[in-house]
Order: structure tokens, then sequence, then C-alpha cells
């Protein structure tokens, strides 16, 4: 199937499964994915060894202010302060087959300046 017969939605999703063959959360070094909506963004902190949920934030949760990039910092603020509760300081971050740009880089430049590395 030639990539201009593949919609949106199914390229994406083809991109993630990609990247989750090649990346996985350990106890040492759990999983940061995040999932952004056109409303909301979403942030979790995960083993996939027991397939638990270690850290989760969400602007929902927050304060419900959106899906802006203020939002986003707030969100990465607070998963990295939950994070650190639990001694996790390193961790792989999932993008979930999304571009290092926006929202996204707000997440993940406020969670290292709470401390997270990855």
């Amino acid at each position: 199937m030639s990539r201009r017969t593949l919609n949106k939605g199914t390229r994406l999703q083809r991109r993630r499964r990609h990247i989750r063959n090649h990346l996985a959360g350990t106890p040492e070094r759990p999983r940061l994915t995040v999932r952004r909506s056109l409303k909301h963004i979403y942030a979790q902190v995960i083993d996939d060894t027991t397939g638990q949920t270690l850290a989760s934030a969400s602007s929902l949760k927050l304060d419900g202010s959106g899906g802006n990039t203020e939002a986003a910092k707030a969100v990465g603020k607070a998963l990295a302060e939950q994070a650190r509760e639990r001694n996790i300081t390193k961790v792989c971050f999932d993008r979930n087959g999304r571009r290092y740009h926006g929202r996204l880089a707000a997440l993940a430049e406020a969670a290292r300046e709470q401390g997270l590395e990855f």
C-alpha cells in the first residue's frame, strides 16, 4: 500500500507501533508517554514490565485550562513532581508518533526543569 492511500490516522498508528516495538519502560527507566487531543493533554509514566501506571497528570485534572502550551507546561511540572515522589528520575520519552514540537515540547521541557532525565 502506498503512503497516499493511507489516511493520516492510519499512518500515525503505524508509526506508533513501529516506535513501541523499540521502546519499553522498565522499573529502572519507565516510559513517559504523552497523548494530546484538541482540548487537553495527558501524560503518564508507565512501567511496561508490570503494566502499571506510576504517575499521571492531565490538563483536564489540573485546572481545565485546555490544550495550550501553558497547560502542557503545568502537566509536565505536575508529572515530574509525582515521579520524584516515587523516586523516579530517569524516563524514556514516548512521543506517540508525534513531532517534538509545540505542546509536546513544552511538556517535556517543563518535566526536565523539574528534574526528570530523558
